[in-house]
Order: C-alpha cells, then structure tokens, then sequence
C-alpha cells in the first residue's frame, strides 16, 4: 500500500525533525529515508505542495536547507484514513488504520451499521477477527458457517424458526421404496453467482467427490447411487432406508458449490471480496427464491475496533454498530435467545483410565460445587445446562456412595476454543486437587476435534456443540461425524451406538426418531461419557433504522430479513 508506505516516511521525517525549524541536506534526509537524492527531491516537493512540510532550499554546494514539519503523523493519518472512508476504499482505510488506534471507532461509527451506497441498501458490521477461507467443506468457526449459508446453497435448506427441511435447489421431492430412493426435482433456470448455468450432471459429479470427503461421507453414508432419470430430476438410492436424508442434505457438509471454485456458489449472496481486513457480500442477481432486500453485506476486521473490550470469545453476542456515533446510546438489543449448543465434558471411558462410577462423580462434583456459578464469565452470557435439549433433561443422579468413590491420582484433559472453557479447566484444576488428583491440561486449536489421534491419550474432554435449526437432526449428525465418540467410547458401546443410529433413521415417524434418540442420550449422559455445561445467551444489537433484524440458531441474523429505510432527503 503505497500510502501506508509515505506515512511510514514521513513518521521517521518527524522523529528527527518535528514541528520546529531545521537545518540539514537532502542527503542526510536521504538516509532517513532509505531512498535516493532524487527521489527524497520527489518527496519533499509534494509533501511541501500538500502542506505537510515548509521546506526551504539554499542555492549553492554544500548549503543546508531548512524544514519543519507542519503536520504530526496522528493528524495525518487521521485525514487520509477519513479520505479514503469517503471515497469508499474501505479496505485500503481498514489496512491504514492498523496503525491509528486513536480515535477509530469515532473515525468508523459514521461508515458501519445500515448506509445507503449508490442508491443500494448495505449492511456494515465490525468483526474481530479474521475469517476462514469459505469453503464449506474446510470451515469450522461460528461466523464463516452462516456466511457459507448465505453463499451457498442445498438440495434443501432451512429456514429461521423452522426444524423441518425446506427446498432448496430442489423444488420438492418425493420418497419411494419405503425410504430407499429418494427423487428430488430441481427448479429451473438455476445459475451459480458466475452467471453460469446450474446443471444437474454438475450436481451428480459434486455428490460424488463429497461422498468421499471427510465430511460429506458421514451424511452421505448410506448413498449407493447417484444418477438423473429424468430432466431436472436428481435421485439417490440408499443401501438402507434414512429419513434423515433431506435434513443431512441442508448441512453444511451438504452444500454445493461450482465445480471449479469452493467460494462460487447459488445462494442469495455471493462473494464480492475476501480479504484480512474486509470481507463483502452482494446479492446474487439470478437467486431462484426471493430475493433479499440488502444489496450488499460488508464485515470489517479490525482488532483495534474491539479495543477496551473483555477478552473475545467467538461465541459471544453478535453486535451490529450503529450508523452514527450520537447514535450509540440508543443502541440496543432487538433479539435475545438462550442458544441449544452447549459447551460439554466428554469422559474418556474407552482407555479405561476411568469407571463408570468415577465418571458419574467427576460429574456431580462439577454440578454441585458451584463451578459453573462462579467462573469470569458475565452471566448474561452464559446460562447454566439443565437438558441437553429442550425436553431432554439430564438424569438424576445416584449419590448414595459417591463419597466411598476416588479419583485417580493423575487425569489429563484436553480443550478447544472458546475461552471460556480455558477457565473452566483452570477451575476443574482446582477442583480435582481438593480430591487428590492432579489434572493436567491441553490446549487444541482447533474449533473441531480433526481427528482422534489427540483425543486417545486423554480422560476429559472440553468441547462446543453448535446447534442449528434442526436440532435432533444435528445431535444425530454429532453421534456420525465427530471422531469424539470413536476415542471415547469402548467398542461394545460404539458397536451398540451405531446399530441404535442405523434403526433409528429407518423410522418413517420423526416423533419415534427424537424418542429413540432422546434415550439414547439419556444412555450417554447416565454412564458419564458426555454432560453439557452451559449454553450461551446469543444477542444481536442492531441501530436505529435497521429492520427485520431475526436472530438465527447460529447466534446471528438472518440476512436475507434485514431492511433499510430509504434515506432521508428521498421523497
């Protein structure tokens, strides 16, 4: 960035210089700025023609010149970064301000929240952090899952608020051979965001490779053949009856994307930019369903508009800033749930370090210490476990001889991001020494468990389970996909659990499925092998004149909602 190249310049001018009268020669000014004599001329005469400096030259080999600096680098940088925000390069001014700390959120507050640009609504939100890549078979953060959402689009879908499947690319569809063929009919006149047409070989060949993703290969499991019996009709036969299907087809493991590129997709958005410090959306001109009213969703990455703020989780509410700075007391949350993911303790009990009776103890003792109450957490934000869902409560517990049980002396346990759950094994840490045993702890990374070599060689687990809008369906697909349960669960209990999973998906009636699953739960959280924590209280704040504001199961909005006013001025 060429500008953020002259700032830098000028920085190492005004240390030697500053704002009084000095004399020195260009060569000496030269070595300031590790540039030649003729090019330090170039410089001085427009920084001189831009005001920055008063420069004044003396006739004659050997004379000295005299120079004061007329603006300090803060001003400067404050002028160009409010210049660019003007002009629109939101993207060079985000990269510029890495180096303005002061002052940013009043220099931004004005470009965020809900502006009219070019007579098109768009939508500005500030984030903290860099994005994934958005390839959904490779994504694992909060924000990058619901992006891919808005780029990409299923066979099916689902909307906020509803647990069923919706179509999608596919019209409808229809089931046969009690549950062992599904046929599902495509709408017409569908388009990737190249403006490329959406054909169904296209869909055929995308199945295929994602049967053989890490991924896809647990949805797409019990998948024999793909093929097209007739125009626009997509079909699937199944070695063994699943309704699942249409619930694990609007997965995110599911979601199809052009051939040749992850990020190129169908649905109501597409991507305009990718890049550290901005990310833009723009609506996708041939979407086959309604259209959304925002023309535009822009994300801009900058730690420092979070600076002053607690430590960041990634689960932490969603805030949309408002459009004005004399706007911010009015700021206020529009949506609030209680969400149904939930941070967890999963119990090794397959290395046999532990029984099952001192997994039932280890998770009494966390219930009735006071653990989860008392953790740095603001308890807005988190709201303690009593059921793993809704109607799911977990079980009661017997305590009649826990007290005769021992923990044994050493225990390893390992954890993943939020940060919430590093203080909840700084805490168990505690706790375990008050019984004589020594927890000792690691730290994954990684938002998912990759692969089960890190999970053998330890007894706990801490881990986050997102929940989306269908949540029996997604604990089903956390039981298939996650290689948690193969490392924690000895081979009668994984044997047991995949005989349970296969009968359950042959069940035509979704009440017997979630009444089959529900116990099995119940099964999991008795022995000890898994208990949730705590769920978080997702939030999104919105400003004045952004409308249609519906938060998601993902702890976000839903883009395709959200509305502008027109802008004042406009009859």
């Amino acid at each position: 960035m060429r500008l953020l190249h002259r700032l830098n310049q000028y920085q190492r001018l005004y240390q030697h210089v500053g704002p009084t009268l000095q004399s020195t020669t260009v060569a000496e000014l030269a070595a300031i700025f590790f540039c030649s004599e003729r090019h330090t001329r170039t410089l001085l005469s427009q920084w001189q023609q831009a005001g920055w400096i008063d420069w004044r030259a003396q006739a004659g080999r050997g004379k000295r010149a005299q120079i004061t600096c007329l603006k300090t680098p803060e001003d400067l940088r404050s002028s160009c970064l409010q210049k660019l925000l003007n002009e629109g390069d939101h993207s060079a001014a985000l990269q510029l301000s890495q180096l303005d700390p002061r002052h940013l959120n009043a220099l931004f507050a004005p470009h965020l929240g809900g502006q009219w640009q070019a007579d098109a609504p768009t939508l500005r939100i500030p984030f903290y952090r860099p994005l994934q890549n958005l390839d959904p078979q490779t994504l694992s953060g909060r924000a990058e899952q619901h992006l891919a959402h808005s780029l990409h689009a299923g066979l099916t879908r689902y909307i906020t608020g509803v647990a069923t499947p919706q179509p999608d690319l596919a019209h409808h569809w229809q089931i046969l051979e009690q549950g062992s063929v599904w046929q599902f009919f495509l709408r017409s006149q569908l388009y990737w965001h190249n403006g490329e047409p959406l054909l169904v070989e296209q869909l055929c060949q995308l199945f295929a490779r994602l049967r053989h993703t890490p991924r896809g290969q647990h949805s797409l499991a019990n998948v024999v053949e793909i093929s097209q019996p007739y125009a626009l009709c997509l079909q699937f036969r199944l070695d063994t009856a699943d309704y699942w299907l249409a619930h694990r087809l609007a997965d995110l493991s599911c979601l199809l994307f052009h051939p040749d590129d992850p990020t190129l997709g169908a649905g109501p958005f597409k991507l305009a930019h990718f890049a550290p410090e901005l990310v833009r959306l723009e609506q996708h001109p041939y979407y086959h369903l309604q259209h959304p009213y925002l023309s535009a969703i822009e994300l801009w990455i900058s730690a420092q508009l979070f600076a002053g703020e607690p430590k960041v989780s990634c689960q932490h509410p969603v805030s949309i800033f408002p459009g004005e700075s004399s706007e911010l007391a009015r700021l206020s949350p529009v949506k609030r749930r209680t969400s149904l993911g939930f941070c967890y303790l999963a119990i090794n009990l397959k290395n046999r370090h532990l029984s099952v009776a001192q997994a039932q103890k280890i998770i009494a003792l966390i219930q009735d210490s006071g653990l989860l109450d008392n953790l740095p957490i603001d308890p807005s934000l988190v709201k303690r476990s009593r059921e793993i869902l809704p109607g799911w409560p977990l079980p009661a517990r017997q305590t009649s001889q826990q007290d005769q049980v021992r923990l044994p002396a050493q225990l390893a346990l390992l954890f993943h991001p939020p940060v919430e759950l590093e203080w909840i094994a700084e805490a168990l840490q505690a706790l375990f020494a008050t019984e004589g045993c020594q927890l000792t702890t690691q730290y994954h990374p990684g938002r998912l468990w990759d692969n089960g070599e890190h999970l053998a060689s330890v007894d706990l687990l801490l881990g986050d389970r997102l929940i989306g809008e269908a949540p029996v369906a997604t604990l089903e697909n956390w039981l298939r996909q996650d290689p948690l349960w193969t490392e924690i669960l000895d081979k009668n209990d994984l044997q047991e659990q995949q005989c349970r999973l296969l009968a359950i998906q042959q069940q035509p009636c979704a009440t017997q499925r979630e009444d089959h699953l529900r116990e099995h739960f119940q099964q999991l959280m008795q022995q000890g092998s898994i208990t949730p924590l705590f769920n978080y209280q997702y939030q999104v704040s919105a400003p004045p004149g952004v409308n249609g504001v519906e938060l998601t199961a993902w702890g976000w909005f839903d883009f395709c909602q959200a509305w502008l006013p027109p802008p004042m001025g406009i009859a």
